[in-house]
């Protein structure tokens, strides 16, 4: 028994015994009192006094009894308050993470002895932080609670609802074993109901929703096996493109394996010096002299050889890792071609979260001065959609390192955003065509007009053209026609490490010879002439 409840039971007893006494002394008290005065006796004074002390104590102990009474209501409710919030979520009333894992045991068996099959499907709304950001954790929390009732309602009769995270939900359910398709149904309708507008508290929201399927099979009997199935199939929806669902297979697993391996190898082979700059020739197209190099980024995997970019780029971009990467592989690059010959310049694309950085112009400009890199042989590659994610940081970044003397090109131009007003609103040296153009010019008559209108209109605005992916002689020639003035690709070559760059330069003496310590007889020889 806790404090308060013997407190209670004290104070009823009090009340209680107040109440006997005041029946003891009070009544004889007053009858006494009360026959004095019809008869003329004498009143006693004492009883009298007595009584109305044992009244008032009697008051006294009732209303206290009555407000501890209060004050165990409330403190029940309270507790009641406190349990129902370890079972269920506060914001939206379905089970909580917790309460789903509980319960998941005993409805898994249960499914089981009835010959049907258990799936889990777990829920991951899309764009959820957007709609807090534009619109406030108020109407975030709308949302919350009306996604909430949009999955309860989804969920077939009997079916384990549950809020599982700040924006995860899950339904655990069962299904005939020959009826996968009720499943799929039930995902469909979420997907489409999601994708759509909704009205929240006066807001158009949209967010949408991913979905991941596991059932409980062999090697996934639990419940904590089955969420991890299921988020690893939710993630590979998300890799997808959003606003749809997958079910899990094997492959999934293995691919989220080979991802992490990767994330882990970089975090490691980053400081180790695994990452650097591999280099394709850029040609003028008229004489054929080379112009200068584009940096791309080469991982030297200590056991796996040369890994290409496409396979640890987005990785570092989602991990945060590329500006370390980025600066990492730049700086190498900076160090080897400032003994080049001065003519050649080097292009440096850089990635969107890098733009959104403030400080990004001065970090360019401390690896310049630390490695001697000329500013002016530099030129920063940005892609059009960095521009269109944060356009007034890239105004201010671009700003800065113009200031410097660094040129700038527009990356992947024409690839369908306002190309034109970002030529008007940047001061661009430089347009670069997309290769998706370039390389189908030989069989797509629609992407030799897009090159050329691209060609003109740079032409006009007094901005020198680069097309990529010039991977044949005849797209080289179709260039040439069209007037365009820089290409690169494969058809002048791979892209090559520093040795095999050092090789090129040196064959067409573009690779000033440095002296580093005379022979000392050279130097006896020089200190004559001099004298």
């Amino acid at each position: 028994m806790d404090g308060r409840a013997k407190r209670d039971l004290v104070l009823g007893g009090i009340t209680i015994a107040a109440a006997a006494l005041m029946t003891m002394t009070a009544g004889p008290a007053l009858s006494a009192n009360i026959q004095a005065l019809l008869y003329g006796g004498e009143a006693n004074q004492l009883l009298a006094v007595s009584a109305i002390l044992n009244v008032a104590l009697v008051l006294f102990a009732w209303r206290r009894y009555v407000d501890l009474r209060s004050e165990s209501g409330l403190r029940k409710a309270a507790e009641e308050r406190a349990a129902f919030l370890t079972l269920k979520d506060a914001l939206t009333g379905l089970r909580n993470r917790h309460t789903l894992l509980s319960e998941a045991v005993a409805y898994l068996r249960k499914t089981a002895k009835r010959g049907r099959k258990a799936v889990l499907l777990l829920l991951d709304l899309d764009h959820f932080k957007t709609v807090n950001d534009v619109n406030g954790h108020a109407i975030g929390d709308a949302t919350l609670q009306l996604v909430a009732g949009l999955v309860e309602a989804s969920a077939p009769e009997g079916a384990l609802t549950a809020r599982l995270g700040a924006d995860e939900f899950g339904i655990l359910f069962s299904y005939e074993a020959a009826r996968q398709d009720t499943v799929d149904a039930i995902a469909e309708k979420l997907i489409k109901d999601l994708n759509q507008r909704l009205d929240v508290a006066g807001a158009s929201i949209h967010t949408g929703a991913s979905i991941g399927i596991a059932k409980a099979e062999p090697g996934c009997e639990t419940i904590e096996h089955m969420l991890r199935r299921a988020d690893i199939a939710m993630f590979a929806s998300k890799n997808a493109g959003r606003g749809r669902y997958h079910w899990f297979d094997e492959s999934m697993e293995r691919e989220l394996n080979m991802r992490n391996s990767i994330e882990s190898g970089m975090r490691d082979g980053i400081p180790l010096g695994q990452f650097v700059p591999y280099y394709e020739q850029q040609i003028d197209l008229a004489t054929g002299k080379l112009l200068g190099f584009e940096m791309l980024a080469r991982w030297e995997h200590p056991t796996r050889g040369v890994i290409p970019p496409d396979i640890f780029i987005p990785i570092a971009e989602e991990t945060g890792m590329i500006a370390d990467l980025s600066m990492s592989v730049m700086r190498q690059a900076f160090e080897e071609a400032k003994n080049w010959d001065a003519s050649l310049t080097l292009s440096v694309n850089i990635a969107p979260s890098q733009l959104k950085d403030p400080w990004f112009a001065h970090k360019i400009v401390k690896l310049l001065v630390e490695s001697g890199f000329p500013a002016n042989r530099l030129e920063i590659e940005i892609t059009e959609s960095a521009l269109i994610e944060n356009i007034g940081v890239a105004q201010s970044v671009v700003g800065s390192l113009k200031n410097q003397g660094i040129r700038l090109a527009l990356d992947d131009f024409g690839t369908g955003y306002s190309s034109l007003s970002n030529l008007r609103a940047l001061p661009f040296d430089r347009v670069k065509i997309d290769r998706s153009f370039v390389t189908s010019m030989g069989s797509n008559a629609e992407s030799t007009a897009i090159v050329n209108a691209i060609t003109r209109l740079s032409d006009s605005l007094g901005l020198p053209v680069t097309a990529e992916g010039v991977e044949t002689p005849e797209i080289e020639a179709k260039l040439k026609t069209l007037g365009c003035f820089q290409g690169q690709g494969w058809h002048f070559g791979k892209p090559m490490d520093v040795g095999q760059v050092r090789a090129l330069l040196a064959e067409r003496n573009l690779l000033p010879v440095r002296r580093l310590a005379a022979p000392a007889g050279e130097r006896i020889r020089e200190l004559r002439k001099a004298s």
